[in-house]
């Protein structure tokens, strides 16, 4: 009796070790998961390689468009700086908006991957969900973008399910988190999202900012609007070139 009572305890001790694993892994899976920036679970570039930073360029991203107001006012910014970026477009957006499309490609600027649905629980898709919800953006960018395939991706809020990395790789694309964002989506002082941009930057950023889903100062503007003079002005002084995506990776052999 003595022999079973104590085989019940070391079983249930097993147990209990082996649970506790299972959640740590868990919390540690997670953890990889919200990380934006993490290069654990998968590739993921978060700055530029050293060729780009020699030349002194520097990539500004624009998530979660197109938006029919706010993009074109970003487009007619940057063409006063002969600065060039990189739009990541949600697909269902970009299919109500393909002339927007065709205007953002026009202007020498790169459309890329940001999803067809933009699901709150990207991270947590499996893997057929993530290969349609990519693949079905991607064929809305191609024929914006004279049936050339966007490169890259950037999952919603830029967390990304462990399966993620296995689908980009079967496309031949690259995920890209960032170096810094502004959080001009949910503040509403620019001058806040300005510091936070600006904040040692140097060559060889990937900056984040939002024409779609922006927040708006206090006087109803979009904070990105009134952001995006003041970093390039920024970029002028600092002898930095605005490329996009694809500029400086090609140039960089990458």
């Amino acid at each position: 009796m003595e022999l079973e009572v104590f085989g019940h305890m070391q079983l249930t001790s097993v147990l209990w070790v082996l649970a506790g694993v299972v959640v740590l892994v868990n919390v540690g899976l997670g953890f990889l998961v919200m990380c934006p920036r993490c290069k654990v679970i998968s590739s993921n570039l978060v700055r530029l390689p050293e060729n780009a930073v020699k030349r002194g360029e520097i990539v500004l991203t624009f998530d979660d468009g197109p938006d029919a107001y706010v993009t074109p006012l970003i487009l007619d910014q940057l063409d006063k700086y002969c600065a060039k970026a990189s739009f990541f477009c949600i697909g269902k957006k970009a299919v109500a908006h393909p002339d927007l499309l065709a205007e953002i490609v026009r202007r020498g600027h790169s459309i890329e991957n940001h999803s067809y649905n933009h699901r709150n629980l990207f991270a947590f898709c499996g893997m057929r969900k993530l290969t349609i919800e990519v693949l079905a953006t991607q064929q809305v960018l191609n024929l914006a973008n004279n049936s050339v395939n966007p490169r890259f991706f950037r999952a919603p809020f830029g967390f990304r399910s462990p399966w993620l990395g296995f689908v980009l790789r079967q496309l031949h694309m690259q995920h890209v988190a960032w170096t810094r964002r502004g959080y001009d989506t949910v503040c509403h002082n620019s001058d806040l999202v300005f510091r936070r941009l600006v904040h040692n930057l140097s060559a060889g950023d990937i900056l984040l900012m939002h024409d779609g889903g922006s927040a708006s100062t206090v006087t109803g503007q979009p904070v990105v609007l009134e952001v995006l003079p003041r970093l390039l002005e920024c970029f002028e002084q600092h002898d930095l070139h605005s490329v996009s995506l694809p500029m400086a990776l090609d140039n960089s052999g990458f």
